[in-house]
């Protein structure tokens, strides 16, 4: 959750936006605002998978994302599927790619190879740590750089999947997220009033089907 002592949860209302949906999964487009899973508190309760619940009670959660960041969600609709999902995201044959607006001029393309571990005297803060950390890996890709706003538009992909990874990362490279209140010093004064992060794609093979599927979801900003 925000470390805003003032922050009040109001999630967005309304039906979630199903991208895809077999017998086995279930994908939708999560709204920037709406928690993946239900927080410890009775007002975090409203959440992707709570609503996900009500209409497939045996559902499970597969990955997550970030209350700030929209896009693509993936949940299970049963036990055999979580175990399959769960099985290809440690094998790593899920292709996640993100796009955020990041600030200052990014140039070309690289890695980032630094570990992280979370920042317990700032949770829910995670952290650099060379010692410590678990291994994390993002590649990148400057698409466009906006100079009236002094921003770039980036292609992110995750190859590990730890928490903030995207936003650490950017941030170590010296180009936090637009909008990003934990880690961009000016993310409160930001021109956006969420976080420039979106989950676009999922690329997997459904994995109790053998269905090749790139799932797609329309980046808001």
């Amino acid at each position: 959750m925000p470390l805003d002592p003032n922050f009040v949860y109001q999630p967005p209302q309304g039906d979630l936006c199903v991208v895809y949906e077999d017998d086995d999964l279930i994908v939708i487009d999560k709204p920037a605002g709406l928690l993946s899973v239900m927080g410890r508190l009775p007002e975090h309760q409203d959440s992707a998978y709570l609503r996900i619940l009500k209409q497939f009670p045996q559902a499970k959660v597969t990955h997550r994302l970030d209350m700030a960041t929209s896009g693509i969600l993936l949940f299970a609709k049963h036990r055999q599927a979580e175990v399959a999902v769960s099985r290809m995201f440690q094998a790593r044959t899920v292709e996640k790619r993100y796009i955020a607006c990041v600030q200052g001029q990014l140039q070309g393309q690289g890695q980032v190879d630094v570990p992280l571990i979370a920042d317990w005297d700032n949770r829910p803060q995670q952290k650099v740590d060379y010692v410590h950390g678990k291994s994390a890996q993002t590649l990148y890709q400057a698409e466009h750089y906006h100079i009236e706003q002094d921003m770039t538009r980036v292609l992110l992909k995750p190859i590990t999947g730890r928490s903030h990874q995207l936003r650490v990362h950017m941030q170590f490279l010296g180009h936090p997220i637009m909008g990003d209140r934990i880690y961009h010093p000016l993310g409160l004064a930001s021109q956006f009033t969420r976080m420039a992060l979106h989950a676009r794609d999922l690329i997997f093979t459904q994995p109790l089907t053998g269905q090749a599927l790139h799932l797609q979801s329309e980046v808001p900003f």
